[in-house]
């Protein structure tokens, strides 16, 4: 990233998150039209986000980071990879990227620009899978970077594409998207009025994920530091 300088790592961040918003909602406007059955239409929109997250990360990643998501910003904030103030601009970013693509979205399948979801997604089983989403992709991408960098983007899109069925939430994950999706009253659609249980769900799940991940992975560290101390090794 350091090649790039942060104008150019913010307009990543904004694309990036912008086009995984439109992939779903879009996705999600795709499949209620194409099928009445819920099932069906939730394999409608899991599949293309899993697959759109590959695809971001991929191309974006080298540029910013490829964070799109405002708990990952704070993730690597808190473990010192970015200064406060350009994580606290990289959320800004995200959230009015995502904002925009609900709106790509919308004007792709000739809806209003915006309209606010009537979706309850809320109580304590939701913030609880949120929680635990979060906390799944925050371990994903920190285990990845470490032990297979080259495979974060298939880390994640599979990752996520899992959340989707074995979270009661569907796996948001991910505060701006969750903002964005109030803003669209379709199949991915979430009421405005239950977007503070989901991002402190979300928050709480990152927070927790990074803590163990650094005592997990300063393990592995402290384990080969002994090993190379060893009298046989020196």
């Amino acid at each position: 990233m350091g090649e790039f300088d942060l104008t150019r790592r913010l307009a990543a961040e904004a694309l990036g998150t912008a086009l995984l918003v439109a992939t779903v909602v879009g996705s999600g406007i795709m499949a209620e039209t194409l099928s009445k059955d819920v099932g069906l239409q939730l394999l409608g929109n899991t599949l293309p986000t899993g697959a759109i997250l590959v695809v971001l990360i991929a191309i974006l990643g080298p540029i910013s980071g490829a964070h799109f998501n405002p708990a990952v910003s704070l993730v690597m904030a808190l473990k010192g990879d970015m200064p406060g103030s350009e994580a606290a601009r990289y959320v800004a970013v995200q959230i009015l990227g995502g904002i925009a693509g609900t709106a790509l979205a919308h004007a792709m399948f000739g809806l209003p620009l915006f309209e606010f979801s009537m979706k309850v997604r809320t109580g304590s089983p939701q913030w609880l899978a949120e929680a635990v989403a979060a906390f799944g992709l925050v371990a994903t991408i920190l285990a990845g970077i470490r032990f297979n960098r080259p495979a974060v983007p298939w880390l994640v899109g599979l990752y996520i594409t899992a959340a989707y069925w074995f979270t009661a939430s569907t796996s948001f994950a991910n505060p701006a998207v969750a903002i964005a999706r109030s803003l669209t009253n379709t199949f991915s659609g979430i009421r405005p009025i239950d977007l503070p249980g989901f991002i402190a769900s979300e928050l709480a799940g990152a927070v927790i994920g990074l803590m163990l991940m650094n005592w997990l992975l300063r393990g592995a560290q402290g384990a080969k530091m002994t090993k190379k101390a060893t009298p046989e090794t020196l």
